[in-house]
């Protein structure tokens, strides 16, 4: 099975800058795809960015296009998420999930039910 663990949450003024890090362990990640969600208290899952090594793909939800960006070092099989542009609606529990049927990462790949093998999350927490 593949295990993953989050880190490198914490608390960031707005504006500022978190990387987090899904760290995988007993596959590589040309078995499958990375997805990054969030959950913020009483709302669901929210899918925030994907990354496929195998088809080379990404995507991203429009609520952080543009201020996030996903990577993958595979050697280390580790996949970022780099978070610029911080707002405080972006606080929640980071979590990074697998998904082993998609050929790669599109938007509509980003639906938590398709996602499995979930880490124990990272809290984000941009106040002021």
């Amino acid at each position: 099975q593949v295990q993953l663990v989050e880190s490198g949450g914490g608390l960031v003024q707005p504006g500022g800058s978190l990387t987090l890090s899904c760290a995988a362990s007993g596959y590589g990640l040309d078995y499958y795809n990375i997805g990054w969600f969030r959950q913020a208290p009483g709302k669901e899952r929210e899918g925030i960015s994907c990354f496929s090594s195998s088809s080379a793909t990404t995507s991203y939800a429009d609520s952080v296009k543009g201020r996030f960006i996903i990577s993958g070092d595979n050697a280390k099989n580790i996949v970022y998420l780099q978070m610029n542009s911080l707002k405080a609606e972006d606080t929640a529990v980071y979590y990074c999930g697998v998904d082993w049927g998609a050929p790669g990462c599109g938007k509509s790949a980003l639906v938590a039910t398709n996602f499995g093998s979930w880490g124990q999350g990272t809290q984000v927490t941009v106040s002021s």
